[in-house]
């Protein structure tokens, strides 16, 4: 084009996810290995989730006002001093939250929020537009949310008055896929109105009657009131508190520091799965083991389920597994879980297990209903996808209190290696693959692969997990 072309490259001081995420954070001491994972597609935040950390040791929160102006807080969601104030958090990795305290007014079908500041509060008009789901890179509806002076133009009025606050949320996105049900919606929802002890009501934009169906043994036990579609909704709506969005704090769980739970207490991914066994009354809290791997009662050996997966990264050689399994000391079982079934059908099948196997993929997010102190077994695709596995599914499955194991299958054990042959740059070089972008490494990795497991590797693994078992059983 006969330009001159020059850069500037910004570095980690002048970058803002310095203050988001902390010196500490790998996306800022290591860029590296975040490119070796490879571009991030726009399902997954996989560079920017926030890292747990001892307590009190996480950054604060940014509240970004209308003007520009920034003030830090700490990271706790705040206790509530005066009526007609708000905390908007923007800076953050998910997208922006606000907390509204006071005389707040929703208008569903101006998709808003207002609160009208008493005549002793500030006086600037403030206005933030927040996405109500908890992914920036999904395309939703904004919903404004404005400070009101008191002495600006009378606010409307009120049609419909609630004694109990509401959480303002969005639906579609990513949100019918499994993981990302959970990831997106179902954990950060949790997080939001768990504290309210079910006396919450829930504004849903975007809404999709179909999920709520799916969902509605969790969404009545987190609210006793039904949901209102907030697109449609003509009223005038007055609530004392409001919060509008959701946020990711962390992956697929939970960071205390952040969750307010009832009666003070902060939540955890623990809270959770005992949440989930108690709206679906699963009976398992604790798993059972044998006190020998030789015994011949089976009704008190260890039950491991192992996960088949009916399209892409199936394990080939079933069969084998299951007799390696037994072998080790549990009594196994192949099942597959439809991704349209039943939730309330597949968790109790899952809580009758000890120990969950299976490939990367939304499946394993079935581990939620597993008793606490189980395993978790991830075998992880050939191609370099242990960082990927270890963010979706190995750290939330710690923070559940399950013991996770990985097993990462080689390129002898990868059906690329039939497909395409050992001197395809996908087999020989799999951080060639990573570098040219996420639909790739999505392509070879984890469209055309399946997986024949080499049960002789895969023998210790088993071993931990039954011994981890028995030990449970003798604490």
């Amino acid at each position: 084009m006969g330009l001159k072309y020059l850069d500037y490259s910004v570095t980690a001081e002048e970058s803002t996810l310095l203050e988001m995420l902390g010196a500490e954070h790998q996306a800022i001491r290591d860029p590296g290995a975040i490119h070796n994972i490879g571009w991030l597609k726009s399902t997954c935040l996989r560079v920017l989730p926030q890292e747990a950390g001892p307590p009190h040791t996480h950054h604060p929160l940014l509240l970004r006002h209308h003007n520009g102006s920034r003030i830090d807080r700490k990271p706790e969601l705040p206790v509530k001093k005066q009526r007609g104030e708000m905390w908007c958090a923007t800076r953050r990795a998910s997208t922006p939250t606000c907390e509204v305290d006071g005389d707040v007014r929703t208008n569903g079908t101006a998709l808003s929020v207002a609160v009208v500041v008493p005549t002793t509060g500030s006086s600037e008009h403030r206005e933030w537009r927040i996405k109500p789901y908890a992914r920036r890179t999904v395309s939703v509806k904004e919903v404004t949310v404005t400070q009101l002076p008191n002495q600006s133009a009378a606010p409307p009025p009120c049609t419909v008055n609630h004694s109990i606050p509401a959480v303002v949320f969005a639906l579609g996105g990513h949100a019918g896929n499994y993981w990302h049900a959970f990831c997106d919606v179902l954990v950060p929802l949790f997080v939001a109105s768990r504290r309210y002890d079910g006396e919450v009501l829930f504004l849903i934009t975007n809404i999709q009657p179909w999920w709520l169906v799916k969902y509605q043994t969790i969404v009545r036990r987190l609210s006793k009131h039904d949901a209102v579609d907030m697109d449609a909704d003509a009223e005038v709506r007055c609530f004392p508190h409001v919060t509008v969005g959701l946020r990711i704090d962390k992956l697929f769980s939970i960071v205390p520091d952040l969750a307010p739970g009832p009666g003070g207490r902060r939540l955890t991914m623990v809270d959770f799965t005992a949440f989930l066994r108690d709206a679906y009354a699963l009976p398992r809290g604790a798993p059972v083991a044998s006190p020998s791997p030789t015994t011949r009662d089976k009704q008190r050996r260890p039950r491991l389920l192992l996960m088949r997966r009916g399209h892409n990264r199936r394990i080939v050689n079933e069969d084998e597994i299951v007799r390696a399994a037994e072998a080790a000391g549990f009594e196994a079982e192949v099942v597959e879980l439809p991704r349209y079934g039943r939730v309330d059908e597949q968790a109790a099948t899952v809580n009758a297990f000890d120990a969950l196997m299976g490939v990367h993929g939304a499946g394993l997010t079935h581990a939620v209903f597993l008793p606490t102190g189980g395993v978790l077994i991830q075998v992880v695709p050939y191609g370099k996808m242990e960082a990927i596995a270890r963010e979706e599914f190995g750290a939330p499955a710690a923070d559940m209190g399950l013991r996770y194991l990985e097993y990462s299958v080689t390129a002898e054990e990868s059906t690329l290696m039939e497909t395409l042959g050992p001197d395809h740059p996908a087999v020989r070089d799999p951080e060639s693959v990573h570098r040219s972008g996420w639909d790739k490494v999505n392509e070879f990795y984890l469209e055309k692969q399946d997986v024949r497991i080499n049960v002789t590797r895969l023998a210790p693994t088993l071993a931990q997990a039954f011994h981890h078992l028995l030990r449970q059983q003798q604490h």
